[in-house]
């Protein structure tokens, strides 16, 4: 299993959020691209980034620092938010993205991550945030109204190879993620299940390890330092 850090942008700047709240938003780091070469330092082989405002409005003003940061660094880097077209896909694998992340638009367009699929094979990743066991769109905004293991399940079927799953409940609340759901998806799906929200301590990676969960991304407990990267990645091999 990887232990993947994570780094939220929003105006170029590392940040998170509460349960998805941009009104909970707080800075948590100056730098993007010393917090990735940190996080390289620590061991970490792939940087999960995140692009709020593209995930709100659409907006590409954070390509620059993904770019810069794969650029200056290296990194491995997997990148969502406000990822709606062909294009937005060909634009992010332009500033050197190993792996787009389609969130809000697989719910709305599902033919796209078809589309796409075909074109990028294991490219492709799809973040499915529930929240209440249904899935969210538009920065965890709206209500899809759909279950969160039918749509799994429809992903895989269109060839999709890694969902990366939110609760949204437990996101940035150090409070564990939701095993329970993890283990239903996981009873569900052949592809790979990157786990994310509430990643916060090392039983709580053993756990997904033994869940059969094949990667946890953790962001807040790493900046706050209750989760100690090189020892969750040494804990995850």
């Amino acid at each position: 299993m990887k232990v993947i850090p994570a780094i939220d942008l929003k105006d170029g700047q590392c940040v998170r959020l509460k349960k998805g709240d941009y009104d909970t938003v707080h800075k948590v780091a100056e730098d993007p691209v010393e917090t990735a070469r940190k996080f390289i330092a620590a061991g970490a082989t792939m940087i999960h980034m995140v692009d709020l405002d593209a995930a709100k409005d659409g907006s590409h003003a954070n390509y620059g620092v993904v770019e810069r940061v794969i650029r200056e660094t290296g990194a491995t880097v997997e990148l969502g938010g406000g990822v709606r077209s062909m294009q937005d896909v060909e634009a992010v694998l332009a500033l050197g993205v190993k792996r787009v992340i389609i969130g809000s638009a697989a719910v709305r367009n599902p033919q796209f991550v078809a589309e796409a699929v075909k074109k990028y094979g294991d490219k492709i990743a799809v973040g499915i945030d529930a929240k209440s066991e249904t899935v969210r769109t538009d920065g965890w905004l709206g209500d899809s109204g759909e279950n969160y293991i039918s749509f799994a399940e429809r992903m895989e079927s269109y060839g999709v190879k890694t969902i990366i799953f939110t609760d949204i409940d437990k996101d940035g609340m150090l409070a564990g993620p939701n095993f329970d759901q993890l283990a239903a998806l996981r009873a569900t799906v052949h592809c790979r299940i990157a786990a994310s929200g509430g990643v916060s301590t090392l039983e709580d990676i053993r756990q997904l390890k033994r869940l059969g969960i094949d990667a946890a991304i953790a962001g807040k407990a790493v900046y706050t330092g209750k989760l100690a990267l090189p020892a969750a990645i040494k804990e995850a091999e």
